[in-house]
């Protein structure tokens, strides 16, 4: 598995998408929680709670889990686009072991990548909003929450691109489930609808970094509920891969 993790590692470092999508990730973050920072402390003449502050400072998670779950689909979707899975598949004939490959670098480079981008989310909306006293749960637990949430965003994209294979369509299904649906599913009348919409997707996957939201899950609890919409996923896209010709 050594020689399998070293050429991941490789194959997803010498691309310029990578960078390109990990840069833009972090803009988002950093850049959309600073604005929704400074629009709430010109908003009020009173200081903000500490807890408030850290979870305007990750305001941009809302924009930032479609670019880590876009470089999701492309690790795995641009293989099947160049025609390079099938040397892949040649070096390693056991797609599971190279779809695992691809799992573990890939989420090692986004937990990191996701963690410094929201630590200095926090960093700067924190000097921004200038809270009068911080403790440290109010902030490790949300800079926590943060970095699972857009790694499992990521993992998320590249269940879809392994089970799609084509970028275009494994990103508008990206798309439709982290961020219309959801929307789509709130605005349904009726207690079942509610509830239904509760458990969708990042409904249920935001809680952990947003919180606030009246209903029977709570951060951690609504971040397993996502988890197993990505098992799911990924699953799939493994059964698939299994089946199919490359």
């Amino acid at each position: 598995m050594i020689d399998i993790f070293r050429s991941e590692w490789t194959k997803i470092r010498s691309v310029r998408s990578t960078v390109w999508t990990l840069a833009v990730t972090a803009v988002l973050m950093v850049g959309l929680g600073a604005l929704v920072s400074a629009a709430a402390k010109g908003s009020t003449d009173e200081a903000i709670p500490a807890g408030q502050a850290a979870v305007l400072s990750l305001s941009g998670v809302m924009f930032a889990q479609l670019g880590m779950a876009t470089l999701g689909v492309l690790v795995i979707s641009s293989e099947y686009r160049t025609g390079g899975i099938r040397t892949s598949l040649m070096a390693v004939p056991q797609r599971m072991r190279l779809l695992t490959g691809k799992l573990v670098v890939f989420v090692g480079t986004a937990l990191v990548v996701s963690v410094l981008a929201s630590a200095a989310a926090l960093v700067v909306g924190l000097a921004i909003t200038r809270p009068a006293s911080i403790e440290v749960g109010q902030v490790m637990e949300p800079l926590a929450g943060a970095g699972l949430y857009l790694t499992a965003c990521g993992v998320f994209g590249l269940g879809l691109g392994t089970m799609i294979r084509h970028t275009p369509g494994a990103l508008v299904s990206a798309i439709a489930l982290m961020l219309v649906l959801p929307q789509v599913m709130n605005q349904i009348p009726g207690k079942w609808a509610q509830t239904a919409a509760e458990y969708f997707t990042t409904n249920a996957g935001m809680l952990v970094v947003l919180p606030g939201r009246d209903g029977s899950l709570g951060p951690w609890s609504g971040f397993g509920v996502y988890l197993a919409w990505i098992a799911v996923a990924v699953i799939a896209g493994a059964v698939l891969m299994q089946r199919r010709d490359a």
